[in-house]
């Protein structure tokens, strides 16, 4: 018992505490914090100069004096902007993480001189100056007000313990800086990080340049880099002003909730004109469209207008020469290092879109898959000008938020649907581009288009013909013409069933859900076994489009009915109504089924996409209208139409392949429909108003697969 006691007596002798402690930051916090949050010097530079910007200057200075030699050079920001008095610097400028500047906005609260929204939230941005010495002197003067001098010696955030102990020295003096009548801020940073060399201050200069927007309007902020002792580091560095005069596409687009509008200008070089003339086109009322087709509506998440400027490059030898671009390496380096599509908010940059590393639409990747119908970073300098609609509940605010670490947005709703509709803005000015693109390479290319294969083979036998070598020869062009048409045949049936792959799938994955749902509420009931057939018919269907048969003799309104079973689900899915007016001049034709099949599926799923980009989930306003006709001069025909907002290009245009006003899309879709149709020995017909008698409502895309006469 005693032995018990004395191990239980030490536990019962303690005193247990429980007292209230704040939280003991330790010095260097902030200077990890730092670290943390300003990337590099080009970021540090960049807040020190929207500070300005918040400050309602109309410019910013920055000077670097000495800047090789850290000890005694320095770096100077100065602007004239509002300026700081002294309890603004000691309840604002000192207090890391206030919230002032989002009450600003939360108030919708407007600088007085330029009326600019504040572009500062978090509240961290002095620690840009840390980032880039260890010495800083803030000088600044609001208004009538003495003039605030803020002393800050960041060695001591690694000498002291804890972050109490470290104080900033703050006083007031008469005007040294901003004397008379002056307003703004100064900071000093010395103790330079490291040493700056040449390629240092020239990316920071290309940096400054980016910061605000290549696209200036008269009295927008400017920011100004100067290298006093080092001029000669500047020089030859490009401007983006320069750079712009050898771009040969252009446009401009407004993005205004839920439409489209852009002009486009393709303006030849000067050497060019003899065989190349100017084009401009405009366009009004595009329906904003993901890339799965769905509607986007800027307004839905508070970003307010949206501009964008594109100012497209051809970087073909042949093309800059006869630009008489005399630095070709510097334009190319240029595009290299500060080509890019860049986002802009009231005219000053949000990092770091457009930035080598942030690929932030995709170019690089859209344009793997089609290389000479994409572009990419290194073919454009473009700026996107935004607004943002605040919401006045913060708490349902779901609009554009700017990262705690200064770089971008957050991947939220808003900002993915601000994305999608940058994409989709771009996509039609590729498909513009494209065309002159075509026509420059038409006429300054040393080949003709041609029919490639066929068309050799026929100038190969008028040769043979003429050297008298037919008998010796011409088994062999016979054979490689079959096996060539045979192989082109079997190919095109792979391509059109690989696109119509997706479709297959979402249908499938719709049948077995609805299966499921069916099994789980009814059993074995009628609805279940109908629905097992129906998805058994489906893959039947689908399994057609990949079995080998040669042609066979179809009934048109056959043909309509299987492509219409097969994409059943889709259509419900997508609350499109059907109009189908297959037997009002049914038809037979000698054709492959499977290739024809596919082919309206591809034509039904264009549409779909299209449809949803105009109506949205209304389900009382898409329609697709699948019927015969023989009113073309080309033959009896297949026509599909719809009522969504119809095809932007001209015919000969639509067919070539990797044509498409889709962000994603591929643009082989009426290529290979084109194809499909001439291996029929038909044609795909773009038919123009007037030219058929179609139920009415049905305006927009209209195409028809037209059958010759003589295989009826």
């Amino acid at each position: 018992m005693t032995t018990q006691l004395a191990v239980w007596l030490p536990i019962l002798q303690v005193q247990l505490r429980d007292y209230k402690h704040a939280f003991k930051p330790r010095a260097r916090t902030l200077l990890l914090l730092g670290d943390q949050l300003i990337r590099d010097a080009g970021i540090a530079v960049f807040e020190l100069v929207k500070n300005a910007y918040d400050a309602d200057s109309p410019n910013v200075t920055i000077m670097m004096e000495g800047v090789a030699e850290p000890r005694t050079g320095k770096i100077v920001v100065h602007d004239s902007g509002t300026g700081m008095d002294y309890d603004t610097v000691v309840g604002v400028w000192l207090e890391p993480g206030t919230d002032y500047r989002v009450h600003q906005r939360t108030e919708n609260e407007r600088t007085p001189r330029y009326k600019r929204t504040p572009l500062g939230e978090k509240g961290v941005g002095r620690f840009a100056a840390h980032k880039l010495g260890r010495g800083v002197v803030l000088t600044t003067r609001k208004s009538g007000g003495a003039e605030v001098v803020v002393e800050v010696d960041w060695a001591r955030f690694e000498s002291e313990e804890y972050l109490a102990d470290v104080r900033i020295r703050v006083r007031e003096r008469n005007p040294e800086v901003f004397k008379g009548t002056k307003t703004g801020t100064r900071i000093e940073i010395t103790e330079l990080k490291e040493p700056w060399t040449r390629g240092m201050v020239r990316e920071l200069a290309r940096s400054v340049n980016s910061i605000c927007s290549p696209f200036q309007r008269a009295g927008d902020f400017t920011a100004t880099l100067l290298v006093p002792d080092h001029s000669e580091w500047l020089e030859g560095l490009l401007t983006v002003e320069t750079i712009l005069d050898f771009s040969l596409f252009r446009a401009h687009c407004r993005l205004r909730k839920g439409t489209l509008d852009y002009d486009y200008k393709f303006t030849p070089f000067a050497g060019m004109r003899d065989k190349v003339k100017p084009r401009n086109a405009k366009q009004a009322g595009l329906s904003l469209a993901s890339s799965d087709g769905g509607p986007i509506n800027l307004e839905d998440t508070h970003i307010g207008p949206v501009d964008i400027d594109l100012y497209i490059f051809d970087r073909d030898p042949k093309i800059l020469s006869l630009g008489e671009v005399s630095d070709r390496k510097g334009l190319k380096e240029f595009l290299d290092e500060s080509g890019g599509i860049r986002v802009y908010r009231n005219g000053i940059r949000v990092y770091d879109y457009g930035e080598p590393g942030n690929d932030w639409l995709n170019l690089g990747g859209r344009r793997v898959n089609v290389p000479a119908r994409r572009i990419s970073n290194n073919l454009v300098v473009g700026a996107v000008e935004l607004n943002l609609i605040r919401s006045l509940d913060l708490e349902k605010n779901v609009g554009l938020v700017e990262k705690t670490n200064r770089e971008g947005f957050v991947d939220n709703k808003a900002f993915r649907q601000f994305r999608e509709a940058v994409s989709f803005a771009v996509a039609q000015i590729e498909t513009e581009r494209n065309a002159d693109k075509t026509h420059i390479r038409n006429v300054y290319s040393s080949k003709k288009l041609r029919e490639p294969v066929l068309q050799d083979l026929e100038e190969l036998r008028e040769l043979i013909g003429k050297k008298k070598l037919a008998n010796e020869l011409g088994s062999y062009l016979d054979r490689i013409e079959t096996d060539f048409q045979r192989v082109r045949d079997t190919f095109l049936t792979s391509a059109s069933a690989g696109l119509s792959l997706s479709v297959v799938i979402h249908e499938v994955e719709k049948g077995v859900a609805e299966l499921v749902k069916a099994v789980e509420r009814e059993k074995a009931s009628p609805r279940v076994k109908t629905l097992a057939k129906h998805i058994a018919d489906l893959i039947e269907g689908f399994g057609a489009l990949v079995r080998r048969s040669g042609t066979t003799r179809e009934r048109a309104s056959s043909l309509i009915a299987q492509a219409l079973f097969n994409t059943d689900l889709r259509l419900k899915a997508h609350g499109i109504a059907i109009t189908n007016e297959a037997s009002k001049c049914d038809f037979d034709t000698r054709c492959s089924r499977r290739l024809i099949v596919s082919t309206l599926m591809n034509l039904i799923d264009n549409s779909i996409w299209w449809l949803d980009s105009k109506w949205g989930s209304s389900r009382h306003s898409k329609k697709i209208f699948l019927g015969t006709s023989k009113d073309l001069a080309e033959g009896p025909a297949i026509v599909v139409a719809d009522n969504g907002p119809g095809f932007l290009e001209p015919p000969e245009y639509l067919v070539e392949p990797f044509i498409t006003r889709k962000p994603d899309g591929m643009g082989l879709g009426l290529h290979i429909a084109d194809q499909a149709m001439k291996v029929q020995g038909g044609k795909l017909v773009f038919p123009e108003n007037g030219d058929l008698s179609l139920p009415s409502g049905f305006s927009g895309a209209v195409v028809a697969l037209a059958f010759r006469s003589g295989k009826i």
